[in-house]
């Protein structure tokens, strides 16, 4: 096989060009292999075999540098980086990340996660280039989906003054945009990617520049021509920032793009190179269903379906039901998602009331303060997001939803531990950041029953209100225990004396297995069911502190603005003499891996739990 021959940076260059195309094949065979075991990002990476080998074959790794918008296309850039023998433990706990990782290797000059931030981290690796006096090739590729985020365009709002090369190549799989390119397109840019038109061009701009009348004129020769251009270029919304568009090139052909890559180089100007693209290309159940295939889990290759079937259903799958019935009942609810219409269960929303739905891109700031003027209109909107990209929008939810006491409802998705994606992608900070504004109140379900519920009291709640849940299956106990949801109202599930173990959300659960442990070493333990982060249910505590020599406060966030600290700060002024242990996610970043073997790692897993009491009622 070729791609065995490719052990560290730069063995593509070894490659005889006749076998390019074979060497592609090769790649996607392996993707699709391994990720139908591992698991992972694979319609990207089918989709960027060609634009990353053209990529590699046109610079010179580690000294030029590549910054993946997002990331979870770099699978091939690792492959052709020398790291195959990681796909085994690919996304696994202490294995190889399925994102650029700087720890893993030098020709990973940046970490990335979350989109539309390649351009800013691009250009200020262009600037320390050139303050350092270095030569070396900048290039930050990012998606169509990722440049629907306002951070995209601030930051090429400042690559247009450069004056030195930055190339950006958008990598474009939305093929609707290539059907309104025509033959005029193509022909006019085979001109300006020539090399006599482009030593013209900069011949001219060379010497109008040293003259002092050298701006205006240039300035009104541009103005001149964008008429004319507007008809035929599809850049030229690049073009008038001052940003150079080459472009469009087929994103399979090797060929084509290390012509494009070599006359972008040449450019004393930031470049954008469109490429585009056919996302799980070569393999047809993700060309397909490429939604299906974005994050995929283990699958079968000859059908394309899951290993294991999902049998119960999830938070998502019982918010996007409770959602459909709320749409029905209340014609003043919208919804509204940033390009996650599936992952946060809006699709049958969208189905039955497209008029009330809205997908703004991946731009979380803008949904919120979208949200925020469809509340001042009179409307109840619901912000279905992810924890971990919700934080994105930390100003706006401060700023244009809670300074206005402003009804906007947040659902946030893949709350806590989620696995496999690692650092960017844990959603352990929400109860910090949320918790530390004014008029925000925040709740999360002990199951699938208290969700529906939570849910339809945010409906009639007054103010912003936050309602948080984890990634997987629904907790579908304690049925019984199903007291009407009251603002800042806690619940006892088990009332003893000696310990109690006050629980946030998915730690109900961890909690009822440490309270059945404990009780056959012959401890007594009470549960409550917390329900409300904030406001905390200082009543309950006060009952708690009466019978209860230990109180135990669990979540699935960090320490630092969480839950136990909040507990802690009204312990410590009203019953100081009381213990209080606190289980927590440390303050520090958590890596890739399986959420249980995490939660053991960052001790909160049940046992660990138990093990903690122990030594202290001992």
């Amino acid at each position: 096989m070729i791609l065995e021959t490719i052990e560290k940076e730069n063995d593509i260059k070894n490659v005889a060009p006749e076998d390019w195309n074979l060497l592609a094949e090769e790649i996607r065979e392996f993707l699709i292999n391994k990720i139908s075991v591992t698991g992972g990002h694979l319609g990207s990476n089918l989709g960027a075999v060609e634009l990353t080998m053209a990529l590699h074959l046109s610079l010179n790794l580690p000294q030029d540098k590549i910054v993946w918008d997002v990331g979870h296309q770099s699978y091939t850039h690792k492959l052709l980086t020398g790291r195959r023998s990681g796909f085994e433990s690919l996304r696994k706990y202490g294995g190889m990340s399925g994102f650029p990782k700087r720890k893993e290797s030098e020709c990973d000059c940046f970490d990335t996660g979350h989109s539309s931030t390649s351009i800013s981290a691009g250009l200020g690796l262009v600037k320390a280039r050139d303050l350092r006096n270095e030569e070396n090739t900048i290039i930050s590729v990012i998606g169509d989906g990722s440049l629907t985020g306002g951070m995209a365009y601030e930051a090429l709002n400042n690559a247009s003054r450069l004056k030195k090369n930055f190339i950006i190549v958008l990598n474009d799989n939305n093929m609707s945009i290539s059907e309104n390119v025509g033959g005029m397109s193509k022909y006019l840019n085979n001109i300006r990617t020539a090399d006599k038109y482009l030593d013209m061009k900069e011949g001219i701009y060379n010497s109008l520049m040293e003259s002092k009348l050298g701006e205006p004129i240039v300035s009104s020769i541009r103005r001149a021509k964008s008429s004319v251009k507007q008809l035929v270029i599809p850049g030229m919304f690049f073009e008038d920032m001052g940003i150079t568009y080459l472009g469009p090139v087929d994103g399979h052909n090797i060929n084509a793009m290390m012509k494009v890559f070599r006359e972008a180089k040449r450019c004393k100007s930031a470049v954008l190179v469109h490429v585009l693209t056919q996302k799980g290309k070569g393999f047809a159940p993700a060309e397909k269903h490429p939604a299906r295939f974005h994050g995929a889990e283990p699958f079968d290759v000859e059908t394309g379906l899951p290993l294991t079937p999902k049998t119960k259903s999830s938070y998502t799958d019982v918010f996007s039901t409770v959602m459909c019935k709320l749409g029905d009942r209340y014609k003043d609810i919208v919804a509204i998602t940033a390009a996650m219409p599936d992952g946060t269960g809006l699709k049958r929303f969208r189905n039955l009331y497209p008029d009330r739905f809205f997908d703004v891109g991946i731009a979380e700031e803008h949904a919120v303060t979208f949200a925020a003027g469809l509340a001042a209109g009179g409307m109840c909107p619901v912000v279905a997001i992810y924890s971990s990209f919700l934080q994105r929008a930390y100003d706006q939810i401060l700023h244009d939803v809670c300074i206005q006491n402003l009804h906007v409802i947040f659902a946030i998705d893949r709350a806590g531990l989620v696995g496999s994606d690692g650092e960017t992608h844990q959603g352990i900070f929400d109860l910090s950041y949320l918790s530390s504004i004014p008029n925000m109140h925040i709740m999360a379900p002990k199951n699938k029953w208290e969700l529906s519920d939570m849910l339809k009291f945010a409906i009639d709640f007054q103010g912003p209100i936050a309602l948080r849940y984890p990634r997987g299956e629904a907790y579908d106990e304690l049925r019984e225990y199903r007291e009407p949801i009251q603002f800042g109202k806690a619940e006892w599930i088990y009332h003893e004396k000696g310990i109690v173990l006050v629980a946030v959300g998915s730690m109900v659960k961890s909690a009822l297995t440490v309270r059945e442990s404990l009780a056959k070493k012959g401890f007594a333990c009470s549960v409550i069911n917390a329900r409300f982060v904030k406001p905390v249910d200082t009543e309950i505590l006060d009952e708690a502190a009466k019978d209860h020599r230990l109180i135990v406060t669990m979540e699935e966030n960090v320490a630092s603005g969480g839950f136990g600290e909040k507990v802690r700060a009204y312990l410590d002024k009203a019953y100081p003499e009381k213990k209080l242990l606190t289980i927590h996610i440390p303050d520090e970043y958590v890596e890739h891996g399986n959420v249980e073997i995490l939660r053991r790692e960052v001790g909160i897993d049940a046992a660990t739990v138990e093990d903690r009491i122990l030594e202290l009622v001992r």
